[in-house]
């Protein structure tokens, strides 16, 4: 599965758009997670523990983007993008969407 962020594939021809298609994903950071992330926000600097739950969660989101997109028999998602947000204080909120369609490659 081809994801790309942009409107076109180079070397390949969109053949057909299925629609839109997206990957969602809700992560908690657990209260021990928060501890420490406090006392790190008042050092300052990358905190580290939500850089990594962050990337996985994307990750994961991306994944789920591909399962919907193959579940429409889609070979490829162009303008692919994540948006995300905060549900209360503990949790985030992370979406993969874009346009699911079917590609093949110019002679």
């Amino acid at each position: 599965m081809l994801v790309v962020t942009t409107e076109n594939i180079q070397g390949y021809k969109v053949n057909e758009i299925k629609g839109q298609v997206f990957g969602v994903v809700v992560r908690s950071r657990g209260l021990g997670g928060n501890l420490v992330a406090g006392l790190r926000s008042i050092v300052g600097g990358e905190i580290h523990e939500y850089t990594a739950l962050l990337e996985d969660t994307r990750k994961q989101a991306i994944d789920r983007l591909v399962k919907n997109a193959q579940a429409m028999g889609a070979n490829a998602v162009v303008m692919m993008r994540f948006d995300s947000s905060e549900i209360g204080q503990t949790m985030s909120e992370i979406v993969a969407y874009g346009t699911a369609v079917v590609v093949e490659k110019e002679a």
